[in-house]
């Protein structure tokens, strides 16, 4: 192989190189304007809810709900929520209003955990119940490893890793579509449900983590080429001896 493919080669690694730390760094930026652009949402007031239809019609805004919905059997208990430093578990139960068809995850609150990490008993909502809260995103999934639901020794509780709609929605005997992707996070002044809050960013980075997760990326695929180009004027400096 001569030089000339070497310094080819070794120059198409580091671009690749730094390629992909480039797009590391773009999806930080891209993450970084996604959660500014929801915080960036009021959440409406309580006098302004509007029903789960028109909710569902607008998926992308922030609306505060309020419906009369039947809840289903079946809970879903999120796994790896912290509150205030302690370990816990979120509770979310699927409810359906008349009309529209679609179901939709309520989130009931938070449970804590025990150090063996027996699950409590769990007690779901039955019948019609006037619910109201904020129509939200759900909680960041992360990198989804392995399956999102295992069975617990509960009777209708399934464990998740991650809200995994179209899986939740197998699991609940619902249509592939028939679970919407957003959740409604319930008014913690509800006296049902456990300890709750309307954090629009639970467990999650804020924007300014990600922008300084950003910055580190592109300085690394800087570094990649500086090195890149220093090695190749040394090794021309050697060469021209």
């Amino acid at each position: 192989m001569t030089r000339q493919h070497t310094v080819f080669l070794n120059w198409l690694l580091a671009l690749a190189v730094a390629a992909c730390f480039s797009a590391l760094g773009a999806w930080q930026v891209q993450r970084m304007h996604e959660k500014q652009a929801l915080l960036a949402q009021l959440p409406p007031g309580r006098d302004a809810a509007v029903s789960l239809a028109q909710a569902l019609d607008e998926p992308e805004a922030l609306h505060w709900v309020h419906q009369r919905m039947r809840f289903l059997p079946g809970t879903i208990v999120l796994d790896n929520q912290l509150r205030d430093g302690r370990a816990g578990v979120k509770l979310y139960q699927a409810a359906r209003a008349e009309a529209p068809a679609t179901a939709v995850l309520v989130d009931l609150g938070w449970l804590p955990l025990p150090a063996n990490r027996e699950l409590p008993p769990i007690r779901a909502l039955q019948d019609e119940i006037d619910v109201q809260g904020l129509w939200a995103p759900p909680p960041s999934a992360g990198i989804a490893l392995g399956p999102a639901l295992a069975a617990t020794a509960q009777p209708q509780a399934w464990l998740a890793t991650r809200l995994d709609m179209p899986a939740i929605a197998a699991q609940l005997g619902l249509a592939p579509d028939g679970l919407a992707g957003r959740v409604l996070r319930l008014d913690p002044a509800l006296p049902f449900g456990h300890e709750r809050d309307l954090d629009l960013l639970p467990n999650t980075l804020p924007p300014s983590r990600h922008l300084g997760y950003a910055v580190q990326w592109f300085a690394m695929a800087l570094a990649v080429l500086v090195i890149a180009a220093v090695l190749q004027w040394r090794t021309r400096r050697r060469g021209g001896r």
